[in-house]
């Protein structure tokens, strides 16, 4: 009995599932799939189901894309060993911005692929291209920019001790140089005059 007033607790305090689907993912993509070259693409799977919905019980809520994409990113930290090399460096991840669009909704109790890419880096950060597929038809629903802020590392000499990585960064597409440019017009106001 006391095991199961534990368990409610931590229901009630904690986002148990959260915590489960984040180890469950990187677990599994750890010990059942092969490493990746932090260039290639990574690919996690996910169903529609009723827990995802919005209020009218049809598709997927705005909100849950987000947090999908929050599994695709461990799960390619992990497969890619790219957080492992960030903490040998010194450093650590967090989250300093996402850009999603919204092509079509994904219906309840359909099954998606979510493939993360990694697109472009510079200084401080590294951006990931992720994108929702949903398997009946192969279409894009939704396409979300992330950047993963890297702290206490210098990010351009921690993409050189890739091997798969030259001395060249990937082109800067011009929709994320955009965005890019977005983020800093928005950001201006908000930073304290020194």
């Amino acid at each position: 009995m006391s095991y199961l007033v534990f368990a409610l607790i931590l229901y009630i305090l904690w986002d148990v599932n959260y915590f489960l689907r984040c180890i469950f993912t990187v677990l599994a993509g750890s010990l059942f799939q092969s490493k990746r070259k932090v260039t290639d693409t990574t690919t996690i799977y996910g169903l529609c189901t009723s827990q995802d919905v919005d209020i009218f019980i049809r598709h997927m809520n705005n909100a849950r894309y987000l947090r999908e994409l929050d599994f695709a990113r461990f799960h390619f930290y992990a497969l890619t060993d790219l957080y492992k090399r960030v903490r040998q460096f010194g450093g650590g991840a967090v989250q300093g911005g996402s850009s999603i669009r919204y092509r079509r909704s994904i219906p309840i109790f359909s099954a998606y692929k979510i493939q993360t890419k990694l697109i472009w880096w510079d200084e401080k950060a590294i951006y990931l291209e992720q994108q929702f597929i949903t398997l009946s038809d192969g279409f894009v629903r939704a396409i979300a920019f992330s950047k993963q802020n890297i702290k206490d590392c210098n990010v351009m000499n921690l993409m050189k001790s890739f091997d798969e990585i030259g001395e060249e960064r990937p082109a800067l597409r011009e929709e994320l140089r955009l965005w890019l440019d977005a983020m800093e017009l928005a950001s201006l106001p908000l930073r304290k005059d020194k």
